[in-house]
């Protein structure tokens, strides 16, 4: 069985920091077609849909569209600070390959 992906506690609070739940949204990662090994990832702020699933954390939220879904069973999103730079991530377990720029996998 396929569980939901999961939001760490430091995901939820970047975008607390960021205040997307004051705004009326939340952060949506979905799967597209693309990228230079299959899939890409789509990180954005947006409004909740009828078919998503909703994670709930720190009084904010993390989307993610039914089609989506099982591309990201299993999978942890989580925010990265580096020296170059800081960003949402996406550790999944379900990605047999991924490119350097980190957004793009194949299954």
């Amino acid at each position: 069985m396929q569980l939901p992906p999961k939001v760490t506690e430091r995901a939820f609070e970047r975008l607390a920091e960021i205040g997307a739940a004051g705004q009326g949204q939340a952060l949506r990662v979905a799967v597209e077609g693309g990228g230079c090994s299959g899939f890409q990832y789509e990180i954005k702020l947006d409004t909740p849909k009828d078919d998503d699933l909703v994670l709930e954390g720190a009084g904010e939220k993390v989307l993610v569209d039914s089609v989506s879904l099982p591309f990201l069973a299993d999978a942890v999103i989580d925010f990265s600070e580096e020296l170059i730079g800081a960003r949402f991530v996406i550790n999944n377990p379900n990605a047999t390959s991924s490119c350097g720029c980190g957004t793009s996998f194949s299954m």
